[in-house]
Protein backbone atom coordinates (compact mmCIF):
# COMPACT_ATOMS: atom_id res chain seq x y z
CA UNK A 1 0.00 0.00 0.00
CA UNK A 2 1.30 3.46 -0.86
CA UNK A 3 1.18 6.30 1.67
CA UNK A 4 -1.12 8.29 -0.62
CA UNK A 5 -3.97 5.94 0.24
CA UNK A 6 -3.62 6.35 4.00
CA UNK A 7 -3.87 9.84 5.60
CA UNK A 8 -2.33 8.58 8.87
CA UNK A 9 0.82 7.40 7.08
CA UNK A 10 1.11 10.73 5.27
CA UNK A 11 0.87 12.62 8.55
CA UNK A 12 3.48 10.39 10.23
CA UNK A 13 5.77 10.82 7.22
CA UNK A 14 5.36 14.62 7.38
CA UNK A 15 6.16 14.72 11.10
CA UNK A 16 9.28 12.59 10.76
CA UNK A 17 10.52 14.69 7.85
CA UNK A 18 9.87 18.01 9.60
CA UNK A 19 11.38 16.91 12.93
CA UNK A 20 14.82 16.03 11.58
CA UNK A 21 15.38 13.90 14.68
CA UNK A 22 13.99 10.65 16.10
CA UNK A 23 10.42 10.80 17.42
CA UNK A 24 8.91 8.17 19.68
CA UNK A 25 5.55 6.57 19.04
CA UNK A 26 4.04 8.57 21.90
CA UNK A 27 5.49 11.86 20.63
CA UNK A 28 4.00 11.19 17.22
CA UNK A 29 0.64 10.24 18.72
CA UNK A 30 0.62 13.44 20.80
CA UNK A 31 1.46 15.58 17.76
CA UNK A 32 -1.33 13.92 15.80
CA UNK A 33 -3.81 14.28 18.64
CA UNK A 34 -4.26 10.56 18.37
CA UNK A 35 -4.72 8.74 21.66
CA UNK A 36 -4.46 5.39 19.91
CA UNK A 37 -0.67 5.13 19.94
CA UNK A 38 -0.91 1.51 18.77
CA UNK A 39 -2.33 2.78 15.46
CA UNK A 40 0.71 5.04 15.14
CA UNK A 41 3.04 2.15 15.98
CA UNK A 42 1.45 0.00 13.30
CA UNK A 43 1.60 2.93 10.86
CA UNK A 44 5.33 3.30 11.45
CA UNK A 45 5.91 -0.37 10.70
CA UNK A 46 3.91 -0.07 7.48
CA UNK A 47 5.80 3.09 6.52
CA UNK A 48 9.07 1.25 7.12
CA UNK A 49 7.96 -1.56 4.81
CA UNK A 50 6.85 0.91 2.12
CA UNK A 51 10.20 2.73 2.13
CA UNK A 52 12.07 -0.59 2.14
CA UNK A 53 10.23 -1.68 -1.01
CA UNK A 54 10.79 1.60 -2.88
CA UNK A 55 13.75 2.55 -5.05
CA UNK A 56 14.65 5.55 -2.91
CA UNK A 57 17.70 7.00 -1.16
CA UNK A 58 15.67 7.52 2.02
CA UNK A 59 14.60 5.10 4.72
CA UNK A 60 12.21 5.10 7.66
CA UNK A 61 13.92 3.24 10.46
CA UNK A 62 14.29 2.83 14.20
CA UNK A 63 16.75 5.14 15.95
CA UNK A 64 17.15 4.42 19.63
CA UNK A 65 13.70 4.68 21.20
CA UNK A 66 12.24 6.54 18.23
CA UNK A 67 11.80 6.54 14.47
CA UNK A 68 13.45 8.74 11.86
CA UNK A 69 13.55 9.47 8.13
CA UNK A 70 17.16 9.56 6.99
CA UNK A 71 19.45 9.04 4.01
CA UNK A 72 20.43 5.42 3.43
CA UNK A 73 24.04 4.69 4.31
CA UNK A 74 24.92 3.87 0.69
CA UNK A 75 23.97 7.42 -0.38
CA UNK A 76 25.63 9.36 2.45
CA UNK A 77 28.80 10.15 0.42
CA UNK A 78 26.63 11.72 -2.29
CA UNK A 79 24.51 13.64 0.21
CA UNK A 80 27.60 15.07 1.90
CA UNK A 81 28.66 16.82 -1.29
CA UNK A 82 26.01 19.44 -0.53
CA UNK A 83 25.91 18.93 3.23
CA UNK A 84 27.77 20.67 6.01
CA UNK A 85 31.47 21.13 5.20
CA UNK A 86 34.10 19.17 7.11
CA UNK A 87 34.37 20.36 10.69
CA UNK A 88 37.53 21.87 12.20
CA UNK A 89 39.39 19.53 14.56
CA UNK A 90 38.59 21.61 17.66
CA UNK A 91 34.88 21.45 16.87
CA UNK A 92 35.10 17.71 16.28
CA UNK A 93 36.77 17.31 19.67
CA UNK A 94 33.92 19.13 21.39
CA UNK A 95 31.30 17.16 19.46
CA UNK A 96 32.97 13.81 20.19
CA UNK A 97 33.05 14.51 23.93
CA UNK A 98 29.40 15.60 23.95
CA UNK A 99 28.48 12.37 22.16
CA UNK A 100 30.54 10.25 24.55
CA UNK A 101 29.28 11.80 27.80
CA UNK A 102 25.71 12.67 26.75
CA UNK A 103 23.63 13.95 28.28
CA UNK A 104 26.35 16.27 29.57
CA UNK A 105 26.09 19.68 31.19
CA UNK A 106 27.77 22.52 29.33
CA UNK A 107 29.40 23.57 32.61
CA UNK A 108 31.05 20.13 32.89
CA UNK A 109 32.18 20.32 29.28
CA UNK A 110 33.72 23.71 30.00
CA UNK A 111 35.80 22.14 32.80
CA UNK A 112 37.06 19.57 30.29
CA UNK A 113 37.82 21.90 27.38
CA UNK A 114 37.85 25.47 28.63
CA UNK A 115 36.04 28.60 27.50
CA UNK A 116 36.16 27.55 23.82
CA UNK A 117 33.05 25.49 24.62
CA UNK A 118 30.97 28.66 24.66
CA UNK A 119 31.88 29.25 21.00
CA UNK A 120 31.74 25.60 19.93
CA UNK A 121 28.34 24.62 21.35
CA UNK A 122 26.33 27.33 19.52
CA UNK A 123 28.08 26.40 16.26
CA UNK A 124 27.28 22.71 16.75
CA UNK A 125 23.66 23.56 17.54
CA UNK A 126 23.40 25.72 14.41
CA UNK A 127 24.78 22.82 12.35
CA UNK A 128 22.13 20.52 13.81
CA UNK A 129 24.55 18.08 15.47
CA UNK A 130 23.71 18.99 19.07
CA UNK A 131 20.49 19.53 20.99
CA UNK A 132 20.33 21.53 24.22
CA UNK A 133 17.83 22.03 27.00
CA UNK A 134 18.04 24.38 29.97
CA UNK A 135 18.98 22.78 33.27
CA UNK A 136 19.58 24.91 36.35
CA UNK A 137 21.94 27.68 35.24
CA UNK A 138 23.48 25.80 32.33
CA UNK A 139 22.55 23.65 29.32
CA UNK A 140 22.22 19.89 29.07
CA UNK A 141 23.69 18.73 25.76
CA UNK A 142 23.14 15.64 23.62
CA UNK A 143 23.62 14.73 19.97
CA UNK A 144 20.87 14.71 17.36
CA UNK A 145 20.04 12.06 14.77
CA UNK A 146 21.92 14.24 12.26
CA UNK A 147 25.13 13.45 14.17
CA UNK A 148 24.66 9.70 13.74
CA UNK A 149 23.59 10.08 10.11
CA UNK A 150 26.39 12.46 9.09
CA UNK A 151 29.18 10.40 10.66
CA UNK A 152 27.84 7.08 9.43
CA UNK A 153 26.84 5.58 12.79
CA UNK A 154 24.02 3.08 12.36
CA UNK A 155 22.58 3.84 15.80
CA UNK A 156 21.56 6.74 18.01
CA UNK A 157 21.37 4.54 21.08
CA UNK A 158 23.49 6.40 23.63
CA UNK A 159 25.08 3.30 25.17
CA UNK A 160 26.12 1.97 21.75
CA UNK A 161 27.43 5.35 20.66
CA UNK A 162 29.45 5.56 23.86
CA UNK A 163 31.09 2.22 23.14
CA UNK A 164 31.88 3.21 19.54
CA UNK A 165 33.23 6.62 20.51
CA UNK A 166 35.14 5.17 23.45
CA UNK A 167 37.25 3.26 20.97
CA UNK A 168 37.90 6.37 18.90
CA UNK A 169 38.71 8.46 21.97
CA UNK A 170 40.89 5.75 23.47
CA UNK A 171 38.92 5.68 26.72
CA UNK A 172 38.91 2.24 28.38
CA UNK A 173 35.43 1.05 29.32
CA UNK A 174 35.01 0.20 32.99
CA UNK A 175 31.87 -1.85 33.68
CA UNK A 176 29.47 -0.11 36.04
CA UNK A 177 31.54 3.06 36.28
CA UNK A 178 31.59 6.32 34.35
CA UNK A 179 35.01 7.43 33.15
CA UNK A 180 36.56 10.18 35.27
CA UNK A 181 36.35 13.63 33.75
CA UNK A 182 40.10 13.79 33.42
CA UNK A 183 40.14 10.53 31.44
CA UNK A 184 37.82 12.11 28.89
CA UNK A 185 40.71 14.27 27.75
CA UNK A 186 42.44 12.82 24.71
CA UNK A 187 46.12 12.12 24.32
CA UNK A 188 48.01 15.28 25.34
CA UNK A 189 49.26 16.25 21.90
CA UNK A 190 46.46 15.78 19.44
CA UNK A 191 43.01 15.73 20.89
CA UNK A 192 40.68 12.81 20.37
CA UNK A 193 40.60 10.70 17.31
CA UNK A 194 37.38 12.28 16.14
CA UNK A 195 34.79 10.25 14.24
CA UNK A 196 35.54 10.21 10.54
CA UNK A 197 32.55 10.95 8.28
CA UNK A 198 31.32 7.70 6.77
CA UNK A 199 33.07 5.50 9.37
CA UNK A 200 31.10 3.61 11.96
CA UNK A 201 33.78 3.98 14.58
CA UNK A 202 34.05 0.27 15.15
Amino acid sequence: METGKDPLLLKIEALLFAAGKPLTVHQLAASLGNGEWKDVQEGLKRLHRIYSSRLTALEVTRAGDGWVIQVRKAYLPTARTVATPELPRRLLKTLALIAYHQPVLQSRLMRMLGDSVYDDVPRLRDLGFVRASEKSNTLELSTSSRFAEYFGFDTTDKAKLKRLLGKNLGIPETPGKEPEEESSEPAPEGGPTAPTPGAEGA
